[in-house]
């Protein structure tokens, strides 16, 4: 127990209703606590005889312990008070106050005897409280713990002898007898002693081997026997009388100054000489075990024998590595629950950090057990965590399904309600579901914190779609039968159309070619009409033209009459019509009329080309040849 948690005063340990003991669990909850060795004086004797005045000393406390000024006793049961050890640093002193021995209210006198018990067996330092003197009477009632000799020791040998090893008692407690109200003086055969002399002779053997010796030493040995380490103090009264029912409350000065130097002589020896509480075999009681003692030790009283102190450590061992088994899978509960967050990504991951709580689990378990034969308690941890081990990969891969299975509900819940829409419900259908379904994949992959059964939960999950998938696919396939169908009878029908619009193009083609036809026929009709025409016009223009060149000749056959009267002018004449006959382009000749001009002028306009120039009577050929040149 940390010093700053210790008890601010007493509290009853083990409660005693004369029928059964009961110990508390406040007290043993505070025990728990104390991790620290613990040294444990307990005092028994009758009582009213001042006991829980000296434990209130210890203490270092004026009050605490219930001390009681009248004839009835006040403590009852086995009260327990914690403090820090004044001397000795990480030790805590467990001072335990017992109710006192032959009260007249008790009815059974076997609760003495297991009071007187219980302090023998969970102190480190057994305080017996007398008065006056050590006398027989003192001693047989300390006798009272041969009634469990057998019980107590760890040999089962019914024999007290003095071959027996002093280990065999090592781990029983000091005695530190104290004589109140002490009135003699410390002298024997005429010399003084010291308590301790006092004490020794007190429990010296007689020699003899009859019956009276036996009864007389038979309490000494046992004494001799269970407490190899005997101390002895003897204490004045510590006031007069009428100021004893007021003890606790008197200062220093109001007690007898030899009083008070004896009690700090037995406190100073207490927290020098007390030592820790321990087992066989040298297993050092902290406030854990001591818990487990008291447990222990209760619970073989009420039913009914003592303890056995080699069962008790047994017992105690049990506890102690049933409380470290405990302890170790606690720290390793409470680890894993810190360090692991389910699902982990690989079981490998998951079996590093049990590994690693494993060993601070195990670590604990050594830290806190003791007396483990054959490692059993270890073993047992083993196979704990072995199977913590188990049960944490089982719900790691609970984790890991109900977390994929989350994962795939939400990620493809869209893909559920586009089928439910008739999305894929199309020709072509089943492969965008196919392409739909592999997305979704890749996206359920790209999501962290799957844990170890990402993909055989999605195996199972696609195969749990196969049905939907298969669906999508019939009705792809039968859409698609109807579609092809479709696009069959609109091909037929369209090659139909073609086939009737080609049909209907040669027609329009052919009446085109024969409207053409037609048309080049009425054009060439229409030529020939026009060249007919043209013809005739031409014949006609002919025959006006040879009418004109008739009339013309016959004007210029006139003219050329005149025109030899006019001699002078018959050279020019020549000429000119040398010129126009140089225009000819038939079979004529520009005649040349030459009009009867007068001498004043001769007007070239006059002079016409008509054709051939044929001679006239009275001309003479010459005149013709030089006309035509």
């Amino acid at each position: 127990m940390a010093p700053e948690i210790h008890m601010s005063e007493p509290m009853c340990l083990i409660g005693n209703n004369e029928e059964q003991l009961v110990a508390n669990q406040e007290a043993l909850k505070i025990l728990s606590a104390i991790t620290q060795p613990v040294v444990v004086v307990a005092i028994v004797g009758l009582y009213r005889t001042g006991k829980s005045y000296l434990m209130n000393k210890l203490a270092g406390k004026e009050k605490g312990f219930s001390v009681g000024s009248t004839v009835q006793s006040h403590t009852k049961g086995i009260w327990m008070w914690c403090v820090p050890h004044p001397q000795k640093p990480d030790h805590t002193l467990v001072l335990l106050d017992t109710e006192g021995l032959s009260d007249v209210e008790k009815s059974d006198e076997k609760n003495d005897i297991q009071i007187f018990a219980l302090a023998i067996l969970l102190s480190s330092t057994f305080v017996y409280n007398t008065m006056s003197k050590i006398d027989q009477g003192a001693i047989d009632l300390l006798h009272n713990v041969t009634e469990v000799t057998d019980l107590l020791r760890t040999r089962n040998s019914s024999d007290f002898n003095e071959t027996e090893e002093a280990a065999d008692v090592s781990f029983f407690p000091d005695l530190v007898w104290t004589l109140r109200d002490f009135y003699l003086e410390l002298e024997a055969n005429g010399h003084a002693i010291t308590s301790d002399e006092y004490l020794e002779n007190s429990l010296k053997l007689k020699q003899g081997s009859d019956e009276r010796s036996h009864t007389f030493n038979l309490p000494r040995l046992c004494i001799q026997k269970f407490f190899p380490v005997k101390k002895c103090f003897v204490f004045d009264s510590p006031a007069q009388r009428n100021k004893l029912s007021q003890l606790e409350t008197l200062s220093s000065e109001e007690l007898s100054p030899e009083f008070v130097q004896e009690l700090l002589d037995f406190c100073s020896y207490i927290f020098t000489h007390s030592k820790i509480k321990t087992l066989p075999g040298g297993i050092q009681v902290n406030g854990t075990r001591l818990e487990s003692l008291v447990l222990t030790y209760v619970d073989a009283i009420n039913s009914g024998a003592f303890p056995c102190i080699e069962n008790t450590v047994v017992t105690l061992a049990q506890r102690e590595n049933s409380a470290a088994v405990q302890k170790a899978t606690a720290h390793y509960d409470q680890q894993m629950s810190q360090r692991v967050k389910l699902p982990t990504e690989t079981l490998q991951e998951l079996l590093n950090l049990h590994r690693a709580c494993e060993m601070e689990a195990m670590e604990i378990f050594r830290k806190h057990s003791f007396k483990d034969q054959d490692h059993c308690f270890q073993k047992e941890l083993e196979t704990l965590l072995s199977a913590k081990q188990d049960e944490i990969c089982k719900k790691n891969v609970e984790a890991s399904t109900d977390r994929c299975s989350t994962l795939l509900q939400s990620i493809f819940k869209p893909l559920e309600e586009e089928v439910a829409q008739g999305i894929y419900a199309k020709p072509g259908g089943h492969y965008l579901f196919l392409q739909k379904m592999e997305q979704l994949k890749a996206q359920y992959c790209q999501q962290p914190g799957k844990g170890t059964q990402a993909e055989e939960v999605l195996q199972k999950y696609l195969k749990t779609k196969d049905q939907l998938s298969n669906t999508v696919l019939q009705t792809d396939q039968a859409l698609t039968a109807q579609e092809n169908q479709r696009k069959e009878e609109q091909a037929r029908a369209e090659a139909a159309r073609a086939e009737a619009q080609r049909l209907e193009e040669l027609q329009i083609q052919e009446e085109q070619r024969r409207a053409e036809q037609e048309r080049l026929h009425q054009e060439k009709l229409r030529q020939i009409e026009i060249e007919r025409a043209n013809f005739l016009a031409e014949q006609q223009r002919i025959r006006e033209q040879r009418l004109q060149q008739h009339e013309a000749q016959r004007c210029v056959s006139t003219d050329l009459v005149e025109a030899s009267q006019e001699i002078s002018y018959s050279k020019l004449i020549r000429t000119a019509l040398v010129g126009i006959m140089r225009r000819e382009t038939t079979n004529m000749c520009p005649l040349v009329k030459v009009m009867p001009l007068p001498t004043e002028s001769i007007d070239i306009k006059r002079i016409c080309c008509y054709g051939p120039i044929e001679p006239r009577s009275g001309d003479s050929g010459e005149d013709l040849r030089g006309c035509h040149q």
